[in-house]
């Protein structure tokens, strides 16, 4: 094939992914200087279309960004009234007291929110300020300079056929270049894990530590609903070897988050974590809340649990990595949309400060300071030992070792008698072989309470054109089949939370591994998790994967 060629546009700054990170970046910079040419684009049919969070919102990033949300009509109105915290057991539970939770765990004067619909209101705002915000754009490859640099980046290729070669209606796409380009693609974002590795800005951190989340929305009988309750739970049905959690937030119109986070350094790859989610549905405390409601949305995504050691660089020769692309998330409060809004708030100041300095393409070293010392460095400091503490000695670890080490922190203003505890293995790394574990024997899904994957999938409403090459990568072929099967008991059949892949066994023949990428909800397991770190995941098509309403 000739040579490609692509139209180009410029911009002042590019920013990939129109999440919190990524919005707060666009408004800030058209609140620094309402001529500035800023364009935002979004894999997903729509803005808030692939954004799947808890969430209870910490407030302070939008206060700062948009003091005057209220008034202009955010939709982020449903204060927390309540907070409980339990320790579940397979048919009871003991209420873990308030008092002596550290302070930072408090949820007073937070909002139940829906992510998707507050990155909506954001970009509504946006563009109101005159910011170009193109939906539907899939952003499949990065644009270097003559000098290395980042230029920008190639969006909108449509019409590959399965093989990758174009098909009869195809489009290359274009070239959207920026004086800077910022990168926020949320967890595990495929040009923000390209330009991590090209630049070595993981050199001085820790790997990054990973939690699969699994959410669905249910309308639930109003006698049982009570706006603006959270509800934290922790033990069944992970046990205390494995770490994770679950939440139940209370928003309006009866309508109840349920969702669970397994930490991905789970060691047995008989563990189905979608599974296990299934299964916490049915501890008493929790199907007495659902009976009588109806599941209305299923979604998952991977978040980052890894706190600041994990971080790597965010500043490149040309552009920056924002929010959870860098993994900003506090793992006790289970919050980072907070500081994904700060990082956009201070990626934007540093590319204003170059720009008006003349400058373009540099590094943007300050961005990297203000990320480490500024709001977002300060609220993880202060439990950067509670994943490393859990990763050693699991919830008990987590529980009693993190909060005594968060509690001193808030005493002594950040100081730990633990210093700062590194992370030694990968989640990829921490999965041992199917021989050292037992098979775990899971309840079928009754249907009612609990759903099979497949079916859950379609409340995520995900859709992906079938004509086109598989966004879900293997360097190898063979090592499904040969490794991962014999080895781990094939388990990216029980980690894929949407049922993407499968082992298909004919009679004689050896097994075949299918991808079935049509039901990629986009959370990035596969990508993490995969012990021979064998399967990448890379964007599909513009527009395509999940549609979700009000994740």
């Amino acid at each position: 094939m000739a040579e490609m060629t692509r139209e180009s546009m410029e911009y002042d700054v590019v920013i990939v992914g129109a999440g919190p990170a990524g919005l707060s970046a666009a408004i800030r910079l058209k609140q620094l200087d309402a001529d500035l040419n800023v364009v935002v684009l979004e894999k997903g049919s729509e803005v808030g279309a692939h954004i799947l969070s808890g969430a209870v919102l910490d407030p302070s990033g939008l206060n700062r960004l948009i003091p005057d949300w209220k008034d202009k009509g955010a939709p982020v109105t449903v204060k927390v009234t309540e907070d409980h915290f339990y320790m579940l057991g397979e048919s009871g539970q003991v209420r873990i007291p308030n008092w002596p939770m550290p302070p930072l765990m408090n949820n007073h004067g937070n909002y139940i929110v829906s992510m998707g619909n507050v990155c909506r209101w954001m970009a509504e705002q946006a563009e109101e300020m005159g910011v170009e915000i193109f939906p539907g754009m899939s952003c499949s490859e990065i644009v270097y300079g003559e000098d290395g640099a980042v230029k920008g980046v190639v969006a909108g290729e449509f019409g590959k056929t399965p093989d990758g070669t174009p098909g009869d209606g195809y489009e290359p796409g274009m070239e959207l270049h920026g004086k800077y380009v910022f990168l926020s693609e949320g967890v595990r974002g495929s040009l923000s894990k390209e330009v991590i590795a090209k630049f070595d800005l993981a050199k001085d951190s820790d790997p990054q530590k990973f939690g699969l989340g699994m959410k669905e929305i249910w309308e639930v009988d109003p006698e049982k609903h009570k706006p603006g309750k959270v509800v934290h739970t922790m033990g069944w049905p992970l046990g205390s070897k494995n770490t994770g959690g679950s939440f139940i937030y209370h928003l309006d119109n009866n309508q109840v988050y349920v969702g669970m986070i397994v930490d991905l350094n789970y060691k047995n790859p008989y563990l189905f974590p979608y599974m296990e989610f299934q299964r916490l549905k049915h501890h008493p405390m929790i199907r007495d809340l659902l009976e009588g409601g109806k599941r209305v949305a299923y979604g998952a995504r991977a978040v980052t649990k890894g706190g600041p050691q994990s971080m790597p660089k965010a500043a490149f020769p040309g552009g920056a990595i924002l929010g959870c692309s860098v993994g900003l998330v506090n793992l006790p409060r289970i919050k980072g949309n907070h500081n994904a809004m700060h990082s956009g708030i201070a990626a934007a100041e540093a590319a204003h400060a170059a720009l008006q300095a003349g400058r373009a393409g540099d590094t943007l070293d300050d961005y990297d300071t203000e990320l480490r010392n500024g709001p977002v460095g300060k609220d993880l400091k202060k439990v950067r030992n509670v994943a490393p503490l859990s990763g050693r000695y699991g919830l008990y670890g987590a529980l009693g070792l993190g909060g005594l080490d968060m509690w001193i922190q808030t005493i002594t203003g950040g100081l730990s008698p633990f210093g700062t505890l590194r992370h030694g293995k990968s989640d990829a790394e921490a999965t041992e072989p199917a021989s050292k574990h037992k098979p775990i024997d899971y309840p079928k899904p009754d249907g009612k309470i609990s759903f099979d994957r497949l079916t859950n999938v379609s409340f995520s409403m995900t859709n992906h054109e079938e004509h086109q090459p598989a966004h879900l990568k293997l360097k190898d072929a063979k090592v499904p089949v040969a490794v991962n099967l014999p080895k781990y008991a094939g388990l990216s059949q029980r980690y894929c939370p949407a049922g993407v892949y499968e082992f298909v066994e004919e009679d004689g023949k050896e097994p075949r591994f299918v991808i079935n990428f049509q039901n990629c909800v986009h959370c990035k397991t596969c990508d993490i998790k995969d012990p021979s770190q064998n399967i990448v995941w890379t964007v599909p098509q513009g527009g395509d994967g999940p549609n979700y309403p009000n994740m």
